[in-house]
């Protein structure tokens, strides 16, 4: 695995041990939510995964946009924000 290029798969496991950490396994990001920060703008693909068709995200990425909906992941469980 390339550290710096994820996969949505990679890049939602990375994200889900720092969702884990905070909200003590409350909350949870999959490989669809990745996907979707991505739609949303949040996440840009920087590139195609050995495969030629998987999207691949850098990690720093991945961090930023998993701390910009942080916040709101954490209210719809019932977390302040931290």
């Amino acid at each position: 695995m390339d550290i710096d290029h994820l996969t949505a798969a990679e890049a939602a496991a990375h994200a889900d041990r720092a969702r884990q950490a905070l909200t003590a396994g409350a909350a949870h990001i999959q490989p669809a939510t990745i996907r979707q920060w991505a739609a949303r703008g949040h996440l840009t693909a920087t590139g195609l995964a050995e495969d030629g068709r998987t999207r691949t995200y850098r990690l720093a990425d991945v961090a930023r946009a998993e701390v910009a909906t942080r916040a709101r992941a954490l209210r719809l469980i019932g977390m302040r924000k931290v």
